[in-house]
């Protein structure tokens, strides 16, 4: 499984795990500022999302295969890896699977439990544009917002758009395989799985992902880790406010 990446700068390999139904490029910010604190940013399209390779299967433990594969193909060693969301459910996965790859390791907004799926909204509005024949961009705004009315979500979900021929919009993730595997995605870490090493988790203060109550779990999945909240965001912290973001991530990193 060959994953594509785009690699910003050089330095010590940084790799950055997107989120369910994203792609590497929504990190591209975070990524070109991170790259000039002296890193080799790799911003990775996981299996079945951007234009990496798409499958019939998908599960955390292939998406840790395939990090580990890239990590060996680049050479890559001793690696800070960050990931937000079903990204952030992965790079646990490959903390557990693979602790010897891993340097420093954050996780963006999500914990080692099991999510119930909860977005079939979406999930239908991206079925009824991958069915309709898109001429433009604010014609898919528009057929998208009869199902999510938020603005910001919708510009998330509408960088999945290329032009596959003149004239034809298409969506560049494997969205049939995402939507039988939707259960996949919420998956728990088993209670034998753990990592030892250092792990920062970082978490949205208007965001119900990460609760109180989860706070054992982390420590005991992640014996040395840490929580830290962005008060006033929500799910997508590292967009809403990237500058707290960047610094806590930066702060822990070079500590």
């Amino acid at each position: 499984m060959e994953l594509y990446a785009n690699v910003i700068g050089e330095g010590k390999p940084f790799l950055i795990l997107h989120g369910f139904l994203g792609m590497g490029d929504n990190w591209k910010t975070l990524g070109t500022k991170f790259s000039e604190n002296g890193y080799q940013v790799h911003l990775i399209d996981q299996r079945n999302h951007g234009r990496s390779p798409h499958t019939a299967e998908f599960s955390y433990e292939l998406l840790s295969q395939d990090v580990k594969e890239y990590c060996e193909k680049n050479q890559l060693k001793n690696i800070v890896l960050l990931g937000h969301s079903m990204g952030g459910k992965t790079a646990m996965k490959v903390a557990c699977d693979y602790p010897e790859l891993i340097d420093k390791l954050i996780i963006a907004d999500i914990a080692p439990k099991y999510y119930a799926p909860h977005h079939q909204t979406i999930l239908e509005g991206l079925t009824m544009l991958n069915n309709s024949e898109l001429k433009s961009r604010g014609e898919a705004d528009e057929k998208l917002e009869k199902f999510i009315n938020n603005w910001g979500t919708r510009q998330f979900l509408l960088k999945n758009l290329y032009w596959k021929e003149k004239g034809k919009l298409a969506l560049r993730m494997n969205l049939e395989v995402l939507k039988e595997k939707i259960n996949e995605i919420g998956s728990a870490l088993t209670s034998e799985e753990k990592y030892t090493g250092e792990t920062l988790f970082i978490n949205g203060g208007n965001s119900n992902y990460i609760q109180k109550e989860d706070q054992p779990l982390l420590k005991e999945h992640f014996p040395s880790s840490k929580l830290e909240t962005i008060d006033g965001v929500g799910h997508w912290l590292h967009a809403e406010k990237p500058k707290e973001f960047y610094q806590l991530v930066v702060d822990f990193i070079e500590k």
